[in-house]
C-alpha cells in the first residue's frame, strides 16, 4: 500500500490546514486510515482514527479542534485542523490498515507563535 499525504505547511498560532491523504496499491481492505504525529525528540502520537463503519477516534489534545474525515471504502482520509498551537508543530504520518499498519512519508506541520 502505498500513501500519499498532502496539505502541510507554516501557519501561524489559531490559523489552520487541512491534510489530505490517499492510499493506493491495496491488496486487501483498508479497515481504518488515520493520522500521527511525531514532533522532535518525542514518540510518534496517535492524533486521529477514522474506521470504515465511520467510527472515529481522537487525540485529548485534539478534541474539539482537528476532524478526520474521508472515505475509508475509496482509500482517502482528510484532517481538518483548526486553531492550531504551537504544541501541534510536528510530522504528520498518515496509516492506513488492513491486516497490517501501513505508514506514509509524512508531511511537516509547522505553527509558529
Amino acid at each position: 500500500v502505498q500513501l500519499q499525504a498532502s496539505g502541510g505547511g507554516l501557519v501561524q498560532a489559531g490559523g489552520s490546514l487541512r491534510l489530505s491523504c490517499s492510499a493506493s496499491g491495496a491488496e486487501f481492505t483498508i479497515n481504518a486510515m488515520g493520522w500521527y504525529r511525531q514532533a522532535p525528540g518525542k514518540e510518534r502520537e496517535l492524533v486521529a482514527i477514522l474506521s470504515s463503519e465511520g467510527n472515529t477516534k481522537y487525540s485529548d489534545s485534539v478534541k474539539g479542534r482537528f476532524t478526520i474525515s474521508g472515505d475509508i471504502a475509496k482509500n482517502t482520509v482528510y484532517l481538518q485542523m483548526n486553531s492550531l498551537k504551537p504544541e501541534d508543530t510536528a510530522v504528520y504520518y498518515c496509516n492506513a490498515v488492513d491486516f497490517r499498519s501501513h505508514w506514509g512519508q509524512g508531511t511537516q506541520v509547522t505553527v509558529s507563535s
